[in-house]
């Protein structure tokens, strides 16, 4: 396992965050664990935003070709891109969150 030199300052902001936690590297998972459930949060918004805009959930909209039908207008694209994002960004953050518990 490597090991990574952190300044003194940080370490001293470490040591007195109210963060639960013994080991500074309790206290570095945990702040991993919450800026994962905070990106989580933003991606599963912006599903649930897009999902009550266009009535249907992201496969549906795919599968009904939301875009073309759309003639390919900007905003139509450009939600199909974010929510493509948001649905990746889900699975992927789920999948490190599932790692960095079991660890």
């Amino acid at each position: 396992m490597s090991e990574i030199a952190l300044l003194d300052q940080t370490v001293q902001w470490l040591e007195e965050a109210p963060i639960s936690g013994q080991t500074l590297d309790d206290k570095v998972r945990q702040l991993l664990q919450s800026e994962y459930l905070r990106k989580l949060g933003q991606f599963h918004r912006a599903d649930m935003v897009l999902s009550c805009k266009y009535g249907l959930d992201f496969r549906q909209f795919m599968a009904q070709r939301v875009v073309e039908k759309k003639h390919y207008c900007w905003e139509v694209e450009t939600d199909a891109m974010d929510w493509e994002t948001a649905i990746s960004g889900i699975q992927t953050i789920e999948r490190r969150l599932s790692v960095l518990r079991e660890a």
